[in-house]
């Protein structure tokens, strides 16, 4: 069983930063993709960035890309988010989630294991 333990959600105001930050359980972390989602009240989850096992190829949601960027730690087992320039539109519910491959990945489905989520609120 695989543990995906979010941290580093707040309340900031638009243009500011935060990092997200998600630990996962388990001695395989290296082999499979992570991907980072979000979910507002009253929308569907959306993908936002995904990176590779390796960490040598990652993806972006366009709404978030120059302003997003994902990257990981294996010898930790650790994947961050930094978000700078937030929006309003941001606010959301932010998911850490792990591929069932090392390729990444904008499809929920393919995500097996998740975290609980961190909420992130950008005021205007």
């Amino acid at each position: 069983q695989v543990q995906l333990v979010e941290s580093g959600g707040g309340l900031v105001q638009a243009g500011g930063s935060l990092r997200l930050s998600c630990v996962a359980s388990g001695r395989t972390f290296s082999v499979y993709a992570m991907g980072w989602f979000r979910q507002a009240p009253g929308k569907e989850r959306e993908f936002v960035a995904a990176i590779s096992g390796s960490g040598g190829s990652t993806s972006y949601a366009d709404s978030v890309k120059g302003r997003f960027t994902i990257s990981r730690d294996n010898a930790g087992n650790a994947v961050y988010l930094q978000m700078n320039s937030l929006k309003p539109e941001d606010t959301a519910v932010y998911y850490c989630a792990r591929d069932r491959d090392v390729v990444v990945s904008r499809t929920p489905a393919v995500y097996d294991y998740w975290g609980q989520g961190t909420q992130v609120t950008v005021s205007s």
